[in-house]
């Protein structure tokens, strides 16, 4: 059974940073870009960043571009959101997911084209 454990949540105040972690089980996803969504109270799921399977391309959500860092460590089926200077906007709920089509040339932002999601963890950000 495929698993997907986002973890490193919190309540942070605003200029501060942390490091979201997503840790696959179940099957390997080397071969799939993984990226990261986030929802926010009465507000549609939107993108955030997503990396390519190969870790050559990465894209990021104009809100967040210069802030966020998304990598992966395909030996560890993990991938990584390293947020610094958070805003209270960033305040959400963060969702790590994989990519349903394999080896995928390019990276989406569309969340209907990710096949497997995590459960979410919270993101507070105090002004």
């Amino acid at each position: 059974q495929v698993q997907l454990v986002e973890s490193g949540g919190g309540l942070v105040q605003a200029g501060g940073s942390l490091r979201l972690s997503c840790a696959a089980s179940g099957r390997t996803f080397s071969s799939y870009a993984m990226g990261w969504f986030r929802q926010a109270p009465g507000k549609e799921r939107e993108f955030v960043a997503a990396i390519s399977w190969n870790v050559g391309i990465t894209r990021y959500a104009d809100s967040v571009k210069g802030r966020f860092t998304i990598s992966r460590d395909s030996a560890k089926n993990t991938v990584y959101l390293q947020m610094n200077s958070l805003k209270p906007e960033d305040t959400a709920v963060y969702y790590c997911a994989v990519d349903k089509v394999v080896l995928r040339a390019i990276v989406t932002t569309i969340s209907s084209q990710y096949g497997y999601w995590g459960q979410g963890t919270q993101v507070t950000v105090s002004s």
